[in-house]
């Protein structure tokens, strides 16, 4: 039974460290990811702001903005496909920042109410692609150098990107205040584009193109009439990437419920005091940062996939925690919980769907890192009828029904045959 490899190095170890701190790439893929995690979380909580009181759209039509984010796997996908094609993957990824500069700054200047809804999902798509071009890029580069420290390699720079997400509300928030949010989205702007800086003319070995070989290497012992070199993975081949994203999807989609309704829930119904309401809220990404590299130690041992049947079971139990504790305590430990889920999927999601897909890596990390787009949409919906329906708290309740089926999904993934390493 084959089975996705264990990781070979603990993410904090001196030797991880040590290897992103002297090699331009790694280092400079490190802080790309931090910036691009800070542009794009000081942009997130402003966009409704922005539209309702700039554009002048009621909440409902701002609402429906975050729609516009199903395109990006669309986006993903051809900007994967075209990087296995051609293994250019930091030229791309320059494009992608380039798009994502010249799309917030149209954004800034908008005065028409389509023209955010259009930018969104037509030119900000494919700057989301950037990301994902990193991580092939780091991929190639490890897989050519044979790196006994990949795996913590990989958890450092998507570590960075989550600090991003930390700083990156509380940055935007402030700028908003004092300059306006169309100050703020220029300054998301130059944020992404500041990506290239870090990377300066850095380049991947001849590794892009050694994806391409290198499939062809591996697929040497396979049977006649199975995918030749340079040609594109098919839908068969893609399905336990896809059936990986799809488990993913039902984990993230609580996020966007739990941010929508969850400090609604605890300022109106629960009365909390905002510096209480405020200290839950912010204790699960701290807890995140603290267990992203405690998963690769732990992963080391158990395998990646068993590890994150682990990890969708503390998102159900959070999920439980706010629809049924009603303390203070209970919202405490359900935000922990939720630290745990993501200590364990941020910091090794990327990786787990590249070895699902070995020879196309930057379609798999694209599919893979527009996941959440498609997740804010399923939990956006399912928040905006579940609230309805059931109320406060007991929306929550759905997604700890989706992370039971993620859980189960995982579980059967974890004992799979599929040829994943």
């Amino acid at each position: 039974m084959s089975r996705i490899p264990a990781a070979d190095s603990v993410a904090g170890s001196p030797s991880a460290m040590r290897s992103v701190w002297s090699s331009p790439l790694y280092r400079g893929a490190t802080v790309a990811l931090f910036l691009s995690g800070l542009g794009a979380s000081a942009a997130a909580p402003q966009i409704t702001l922005f539209l309702v009181d700039d554009l002048h759209v009621s909440l409902t039509t701002a609402g429906l903005y975050y729609l516009t984010s199903i395109t990006a796997p669309v986006a993903g996908y051809l900007i994967g496909a075209r990087s296995d094609r051609t293994g250019k993957r930091l030229g791309l990824f320059r494009l992608c920042a380039v798009a994502g500069f010249l799309g917030w700054s149209a954004m800034a200047v908008s005065d028409q109410v389509w023209m955010p809804f259009v930018i969104s999902a037509v030119v900000l798509a494919f700057a989301g692609a950037a990301g994902s071009q990193l991580f092939a890029a780091l991929h190639d580069d490890l897989k050519a150098t044979a790196s006994p420290v990949g795996d913590g390699i990989v958890s450092i720079a998507r570590m960075a990107m989550t600090a991003g997400w930390i700083v990156g509300p509380v940055a935007g928030s402030l700028l908003a205040t004092a300059a306006g949010p169309r100050a703020m989205l220029v300054a998301t702007g130059l944020c992404t584009l500041a990506q290239i800086v870090p990377m300066g003319f850095a380049r991947t070995p001849s590794a892009p193109s050694g994806a391409r070989t290198a499939a062809t290497s591996e697929g040497a012992a396979e049977a006649p009439g199975s995918r030749t070199p340079g040609q594109h993975p098919g839908i068969r081949e893609m399905l336990p990437l896809l059936a990986f994203t799809g488990l993913y999807v039902l984990v993230y989609a609580g996020e966007p419920i739990k941010y929508g309704y969850l400090t609604i829930y605890m300022n109106n119904d629960m009365r909390l005091p905002t510096a209480v309401s405020g200290a839950v809220i912010g204790i699960q990404p701290l807890i995140e940062l603290i267990l992203m590299p405690v998963a690769v130690v732990v992963a080391r041992r158990i395998g990646m996939l068993r590890l994150m049947v682990f990890g969708a079971a503390f998102g159900v139990v959070a999920n439980l925690c706010f629809a049924l504790t009603g303390s203070a305590a209970g919202m405490f430990a359900g935000q922990i919980l939720m630290g745990g889920v993501w200590g364990v999927f941020a910091g090794l999601g990327i990786i787990v769907a590249q070895r699902l897909l070995p020879e196309a890596v930057a379609t798999a990390s694209a599919i893979f890192m527009s996941s959440p787009a498609i997740a804010s949409a399923l939990g956006g919906l399912t928040g905006s009828l579940g609230v309805g329906m059931f109320g406060l708290p007991h929306v929550f309740l759905a997604p700890a029904l989706y992370g039971l089926v993620a859980t189960v999904g995982i579980a059967v993934m974890s004992r799979s045959r599929h040829a994943v390493g």
